[in-house]
């Protein structure tokens, strides 16, 4: 079964740090792109995050731009979202999505219709 495992969610206060994790089971992530995506409560799931398969190419969007980090591991078949600074207004849920195909290597793309594996969120909360 080919599946998107996230973790590393939680509440943390303004200012602080996490560190999330996208693992794949049932299939590598060397050929694929991740996306990382949230969604607050009430809004639309939004784009924040890519990186391309080779990780030579990385984007995020310019509401967490200097902030957050994405890389991969791709021997530990991982990838992570650094997310520094936080803000209360960043408290969504935090999904990663895969993307492959011609356009594995390329970033931004954040069209939620390009992702074929989506995992099933991890609640990210930053609250004093």
């Amino acid at each position: 079964q080919l599946r998107l495992v996230e973790s590393g969610g939680g509440l943390v206060q303004p200012g602080g740090s996490l560190r999330l994790s996208c693992a794949a089971s049932g299939f590598t992530l060397d050929d694929y792109a991740i996306g990382w995506f949230r969604q607050a409560p009430g809004k639309e799931r939004e784009g924040i995050s890519c990186i391309g398969s080779s990780a030579v190419s990385t984007a995020h969007a310019d509401s967490v731009k200097g902030r957050f980090t994405v890389s991969r591991d791709n021997s530990q078949n991982t990838v992570y979202l650094q997310m520094n600074s936080l803000k209360p207004e960043d408290t969504a849920v935090y999904y990663c999505a895969a993307r492959g195909g011609r356009s594995r290597n390329f970033c931004p793309v954040y069209a939620k219709y390009e992702y074929e594996y989506w995992g099933q969120g991890t609640r990210v909360t930053v609250s004093s």
